[in-house]
């Protein structure tokens, strides 16, 4: 049997839980969500994944360097609810952002981007340290 302590406890733990849970806890701290990211490699590749269910593919900026790749976005939200009518609010939506320093160089013009099911998998080529090119001199 429920009393009022209970009663009021949990509308207490409610209200915490909202304002932890709920959108408004990330907007304080950040303008920008920052992406949580899976980094491995292959034998020829170094592969990033990242969750960006919901974002159209074309509202997603990806630029890659030598040794470094940033990858930007929003993810808008398109539900007209009155906010007294959530009972937990947790999904992000807004900008979002992650930079991440590779643990080696890359083909910056050799990418692959793919999303299938909201994981984005990038593909990136690494740079063959082994690979020679023979120059041959002219005379001018």
């Amino acid at each position: 049997m429920h009393t009022q302590e209970d009663e009021e406890e949990a509308k207490d733990a409610h209200q915490r839980g909202s304002k932890k849970n709920g959108n408004d806890w990330m907007e304080e701290e950040n303008d920008e969500l920052e992406l949580t990211v899976d980094v491995y490699q292959t034998p020829t590749d170094i592969i990033l994944q990242t969750m960006v269910a919901g974002v159209k593919p074309d509202d997603i900026d990806l630029t890659i360097a030598r040794d470094l790749i940033t990858i930007k976005g929003k993810r808008e939200e398109n539900r007209n609810v009155d906010e007294d009518n959530y009972f937990i609010k947790e999904l992000y939506w807004g900008k979002f952002s992650r930079t991440v320093l590779l643990p080696q160089e890359v083909e910056p013009e050799e990418v692959e981007a793919t999303e299938r099911h909201g994981l984005l998998t990038i593909k990136i080529k690494k740079v063959d340290k082994e690979k020679r090119n023979n120059i041959k001199v002219k005379s001018v």
